[in-house]
């Protein structure tokens, strides 16, 4: 009998001692200031468990900067942070154990194979081998990175790398993956192949939260969204509630500020000979 594999059945979210919580994830009064200038400006923002929640905002709007403190990787200078129930900076590695992370600038140990770095990841997070050997397989298999399992790292294409980190945000089953720009630089029949997996992973009571700036993909895939602009959060609630009878994209432009008119460039009308 042949054993399935994680793109034939569900994926199965980690256990957790906050199984009862309504919010998966809670942003309360979240600050970040970098020499004087306000990245994060008191920021509440509450993530629904089950839901695929997009985040979405102009460069520099505070997005990443928000997600680095979420996973950890920031420390904020005010606010609180809770993942089911537990306080991220109080209690680290605790909420460590729930989070999946994809961060926007990958770091990997790209001179491992992807096996060898999948491996890694799994007995990081204390799995035993076996169970990381199962479940590398079942990734490598989801993600279609058999051909390339056995190469090193630094040798794959820039949409393989993105697979291969997020195989691996993924292999100790968290509840929620938090997910800074995972489609750039993806192919469409990744991304497609990609979005399946993560949509069989909400479907089975996982959650994610993903940035993006593509307003299309965010309002076709998310059934929640937050409007980030600089540093705050000007609309936030399911996707039908912040698009408000409009196309997300022009709900984002009108709160980010309206569309500048592109004044004084007559000369660009008039082609050069």
């Amino acid at each position: 009998m042949t054993r399935p594999t994680l793109a034939d059945e569900p994926f199965v979210a980690g256990e957790s001692d906050a199984d009862t919580d309504t919010d998966v994830l809670t942003i309360s009064g979240l600050v970040k200031r970098f020499e004087g200038t306000v990245a994060v400006d008191d920021i509440d923002l509450s993530v629904p468990a089950g839901s695929f929640y997009g985040i979405v905002g102009p460069n520099g709007a505070g997005k990443t900067t928000t997600l680095s403190m979420v996973t950890g990787l920031l420390r904020p200078d005010a606010g609180r942070i809770t993942v089911h129930g537990v306080d991220v900076w109080a209690e680290p590695d605790r909420a460590k154990r729930s989070i999946g992370v994809l961060p926007d600038q990958l770091r990997l140990f790209d001179r491992l194979t992807g096996a060898q770095l999948l491996f890694y990841s799994g007995t990081l997070r204390g799995l035993d081998s076996q169970v990381v050997r199962e479940r590398s397989r079942d990734l490598i298999a989801a993600f279609g990175l058999e051909d390339a399992a056995n190469r090193l790292v630094t040798d794959y294409s820039a949409g393989m790398t993105k697979k291969v980190a997020l195989a691996a945000a993924m292999i100790h089953s968290p509840r929620v993956l938090i997910l800074d720009e995972p489609f750039e630089s993806v192919d469409p029949v990744s991304a497609a192949n990609i979005i399946d997996i993560l949509q069989k992973y909400v479907a089975s009571g996982g959650t994610v939260v993903l940035s993006s700036h593509g307003m299309d993909f965010i309002q076709r895939v998310c059934d929640s969204v937050a409007i980030i602009v600089a540093g705050k959060v000007l609309a936030a609630g399911s996707m039908d509630e912040v698009r408000d009878g409009r196309s997300l994209e022009d709900r984002f432009v009108e709160l980010a500020g309206g569309r500048k008119a592109a004044e004084g460039m007559e000369w660009l009308h008039t082609f050069s000979d």
